[in-house]
């Protein structure tokens, strides 16, 4: 667990919809984000694999079973409401005890961001965010990678902040240049990573000092999630774990705050590297 945080509540999309044009069973979010309303709406949404971070439902009878099994096989969050609070979210719109929010931009693939990387012609540099679920703090991370010259980073689908308008403005519009990939499953992104020849660096209090390591390489950098770390699984497919030297009486740091710390470190020892 290398630097836990006080966990956020991630922001509900219900706070944020205007009404807007409902035409087609869309409504635009504020940040170009989208919820879809009403079964069929949602149901096609799903079939065209639109990208969707969360289904809502009032229940799971009938059709809406059927959202529900097409959302849970594509990896996507469901969440149980009420009518009433559908109602609030759709602004009033006939939603038929569905809706759906989208991301406020399109996602890659950890393959596509693979070739990214590569037509770059410069040694890979892939940040791996383990479940971070605040919106704030993923849209930081994204900033400071962006400035640091990564390449892209992999998100999970589950159990983290997805690209939404909050992610999108504290990235200080970092986002719209980034890459962003979102995988099912975070080991096996790793597995793929090491077979194009990346070393894995993760992020514990149990590591190495950071400045010990050499990552002049090319690499992946996980950093943890905000309440936990890194997850079991992520940490043992790790090549090297890297920590921060505390020295005060507060023994953890932001997530977003550690993650520059480390970036702007694989920019020191690159920059050497070149004099």
């Amino acid at each position: 667990m290398p630097y836990p945080e006080k966990k956020y509540r991630r922001n509900d999309p219900e706070s944020r919809i205007r009404r807007s044009d409902q035409q087609n069973g869309v409504k635009e979010e504020n940040g170009g984000a989208s919820l879809i309303i009403g079964r069929n709406p949602v149901i096609e949404a799903l079939k065209a694999g639109k990208s969707i971070n969360t289904v809502y439902v009032s229940g799971e009878g009938g059709s809406l079973g059927l959202i529900c099994r097409m959302a849970r096989e594509k990896g996507i969050v469901v969440k149980q409401t009420t009518d009433a609070k559908l109602s609030e979210m759709c602004g009033g719109a006939s939603h038929q005890g569905a809706a759906a929010s989208g991301a406020c931009a399109e996602y890659i693939t950890v393959e596509e961001l693979l070739e990214i990387s590569e037509k770059k012609g410069t040694k890979p540099f892939i940040i791996i965010c383990d479940e971070i679920e605040d919106p704030h703090n993923l849209g930081a991370v994204i900033r400071t990678a962006e400035a640091a010259g990564a390449d892209g980073i992999i998100i999970p689908k589950r159990r983290s902040a997805a690209l939404t308008e909050t992610v999108f403005k504290t990235s200080a519009g970092a986002a719209s240049w980034l890459p962003v990939a979102r995988t099912a499953n975070i080991p096996a992104a790793i597995d793929l990573l090491k077979k194009h020849g990346l070393w894995i660096y993760g992020t514990d209090a149990s590591g190495d000092d950071y400045t010990s390591s050499d990552m002049t390489g090319s690499l992946g950098l996980v950093i943890g999630s905000e309440g936990f770390g890194m997850g079991r699984l992520v940490r043992e497919k790790c090549d090297f774990l890297l920590k921060l030297p505390m020295y005060g009486k507060i023994t953890s740091l932001n997530a977003s705050v550690a993650a520059g710390i480390f970036m702007y470190e694989v920019v020191r020892q690159r920059a050497a590297q070149i004099k």
